[in-house]
């Protein structure tokens, strides 16, 4: 008489493992934003290069004034670089689980980024040119005002998981945190191009 042996447990975690769509596929979602943060990095140097370009290339008509302030800029790279590390501090203390200090540095983090905007939008009525002088001035609109829709789009994010963040069980949490780690990686995407940005327009 043939006795049939006991299953395996082993054999039976690694068969259910093989169904699992966790253990058949990694979590990519990092790397697919890294992934599109790059495009869009090449997207800002296309601009940067227009830009660089019309400058030596085209000459300025006589009498037309480009000397920027920095008074403006300095005050915005400031807020960005603060909101940056307002930022971090949001993610520590989700990862300590503690929902209230997180929502607290995420607001202020956005409160930055609507500061910064409101700065910028001051910027453009004290200007010296307009968006339709010459090429120059065109491509310098169409630069600063792309990344001031990154920050728009940025800030909307923040306010998204500040909303996610209200509770110790809400939709992210400690254990699942991908969204406040997006929305961060963007974030300093975001104040990174600045950086390189205001050296551009302002410095250079």
């Amino acid at each position: 008489m043939t006795t049939l042996a006991p299953p395996d447990p082993s054999s039976e975690q690694q068969l259910e493992n093989n169904h699992d769509p966790e253990h058949e596929h990694g979590d990519f979602r990092l790397f697919g934003l890294a992934t599109f943060l790059v495009a869009d990095g090449m997207t800002f140097a296309g601009f940067f290069a227009a830009y660089l370009t019309y400058k030596s290339v085209n000459s300025l008509p006589d009498g037309a004034i480009y000397e920027l302030e920095l008074a403006l800029p300095t005050l915005n790279t400031i807020l960005l670089l603060l909101s940056s590390a307002t930022f971090h501090r949001a993610g520590q203390a989700l990862k300590k689980n503690d929902s209230n200090i997180c929502r607290r540095w995420l607001l202020i983090t956005g409160g930055l980024g609507i500061a910064f905007l409101a700065s910028q939008m001051v910027e453009y009525f004290t200007l010296p040119f307009g968006l339709t002088d010459n090429l120059f001035a065109s491509t310098f609109y169409a630069l600063t005002g792309f990344h001031g829709l990154h920050v728009t789009l940025g800030a909307i994010m923040i306010f998204i998981v500040w909303w996610q963040v209200r509770s110790p069980e809400g939709r992210v949490t400690s254990q699942n945190n991908f969204p406040l780690e997006a929305a961060e990686l963007y974030w300093h995407f975001v104040d990174g191009i600045w950086v390189i940005l205001f050296l551009i327009l302002y410095i250079l």
